[in-house]
């Protein structure tokens, strides 16, 4: 079964920079479109980036735009977030998850188009 394990999370003040990482098992990941979400306190996850796994197209919350950059290293069956200029209202558990239906160009923006998920990895971000 597919299996998904993020880290990398951690204790930042704003403006700072930390990378997390995603090892999946399992499955085939290089034909896996990833996707990164994250969750607040009292709120629903939401939609942070994705990539797929063909051509190397990517998605993105504007919120994050310019700051964070998915990356995926098919060799090592892992996906990466570079976060950068950490804000702290990117506070939250971030998850990785995993679309093992989408077609090879698309990188999917939707919670319902993943089928297998990470157990999350905190970042807070202090001001």
């Amino acid at each position: 079964q597919v299996q998904l394990v993020e880290s990398g999370g951690g204790l930042v003040q704003a403006g700072g920079s930390l990378r997390l990482s995603c090892a999946t098992s399992g499955g085939t990941f290089s034909r896996y479109a990833m996707g990164w979400f994250r969750q607040a306190p009292a709120k629903e996850r939401e939609f942070v980036t994705s990539i797929a796994w063909i051509g190397g197209r990517t998605e993105s919350q504007d919120s994050v735009k310019g700051r964070f950059t998915i990356s995926r290293d098919n060799g090592k069956n892992t996906v990466f977030l570079q976060m950068n200029n950490l804000k702290p209202e990117d506070t939250a558990i971030y998850y990785c998850a995993a679309d093992i239906n989408s077609h090879p160009w698309s990188a999917p923006t939707t919670t319902t188009a993943y089928e297998h998920w990470g157990q999350g990895t905190q970042v807070t971000v202090s001001s």
